[in-house]
């Protein structure tokens, strides 16, 4: 099949924000993502109706909604519009002393006790996955990144995964599994890549080889159509982009604009190298897999491979080394503020971090954790 890449502005933004809805005594997940977000769409129908990307939608979990910027010219722009949608979400939940969860996993919630959404594609999923696919009770954050020819969205995309556990490490925020610390940053990552749609990216050595790959797909029943192909950094053709789907659900708005910009700025800056006629740095696989198992394990205190000889960094050292390179394009993308939160992450720690120290100045409670990401998430601390 022949796929079109619409041309998108170069380096202009999309950002996904997945949240959870809990009870605002217990910090416990609550099935009322849907009839939420039905209610702010009853005041703000545009909301709703905006083509064929509403800013609020349900997902696979009815305690989950998604919240969905338009096309963005900058950071600032995209988390302008998630923090209006979340006041409006606030409107609907306070009054019923509901509370808004932010974060990968929720730390002592049991996948056996969620409700899925009554759609026909996500009970396809759970039929075709079974185990793994009921346990998926994960958020995340996306980013899409313009891209204004065809001829980057491979490269890009190549390119990104070099970086891949830079992003992992800085969003990591789900080290709690049912009620349990599983030794891991990011227990969504692990869990989300068993789903067969789901992982790593392949390599496409040309736009050709990417095309073949979802006919293939899809002949031979894997997905349906293209979205269905959930890998961790993917083209959106239909978009005109390249999306980062891997970073786990992050707690405050302030972290969610940090990450869109470095993921920004990546885009751009490898873009400039696929104008310019430079390659970017394309990892072996198998490097790329061992990347993202380190960042998931160790988060920022990860070593990871930098190069296809071999050669290992550790990653606050290559992060600090790669704002700095960064810098100039932030200046120009006019997003120096919310890269500048990169470093805050670096130095007051990442979610999960967060979510430890909390577990153990409560001996372990993990409802002190979920109502401490519920306060960071409303005070955006």
């Amino acid at each position: 099949m022949e796929i079109s890449f619409a041309r998108s502005q170069q380096s202009t933004l999309g950002v996904e924000w997945e949240i959870a809805l809990v009870d605002g005594s217990t910090g416990d997940l609550v099935p009322r993502g849907r009839e939420t977000f039905e209610a702010v769409l009853d005041a703000h129908p545009d909301w709703g109706t905006d083509g064929d990307h509403p800013h609020l939608t349900g997902e696979f979990l009815l305690n989950t909604i998604e919240l969905v910027t338009g096309v963005c010219r900058d950071v600032a722009h995209s988390t302008e519009q998630l923090s209006t949608m979340m006041d409006e979400i606030r409107r609907v939940t306070d009054p019923q002393g509901l509370e808004v969860f932010a974060a990968g996993t929720h730390p002592f919630a049991r996948w056996q006790d969620q409700q899925v959404t009554d759609k026909q594609r996500y009970h396809k999923l759970v039929d075709r996955a079974q185990y793994w696919g009921r346990q998926m009770v994960i958020y995340g954050v996306h980013v899409h990144v313009g891209l204004d020819s065809r001829a980057k969205a491979l490269p890009v995309l190549d390119g990104l995964l070099t970086y891949y556990p830079h992003l992992l490490a800085l969003s990591a925020n789900s080290p709690f599994w049912a009620g349990e610390d599983t030794g891991y940053a990011s227990q969504r990552s692990m869990i989300f890549q068993q789903l067969s749609t789901a992982g790593l990216p392949y390599h496409f050595p040309s736009w050709t080889a990417y095309e073949q790959c979802i006919t293939d797909m899809i002949a031979t029943g894997i997905i349906e159509e293209m979205s269905e192909a959930r890998w961790d950094v993917r083209p959106v053709p239909r978009l005109g982009t390249d999306e980062v789907r891997f970073c786990d659900g992050l707690s405050t708005l302030w972290e969610v604009g940090a990450l869109t910009a470095l993921t920004q700025c990546l885009a751009e800056s490898l873009s400039r190298d696929v104008a310019a006629g430079r390659a970017p740095v394309r990892l072996k696989p198998w490097h790329i897999q061992e990347n993202k198992w380190r960042a998931a394990r160790y988060g920022l205190d990860a070593e990871v491979i930098t190069d296809p000889r071999n050669i290992e960094r550790d990653l606050r050292e290559d992060l600090s080394a790669l704002l700095d390179r960064l810098e100039p394009v932030a200046a120009e993308l006019g997003c120096s503020r919310e890269l500048a939160d990169v470093e805050r992450i670096m130095q007051e720690g990442a979610g999960y971090h967060r979510q430890r120290a909390v577990a153990r100045a409560h001996d372990g409670d993990l409802h002190a954790v979920a109502l401490d990401i519920v306060r960071r998430t409303r005070e955006n601390d």
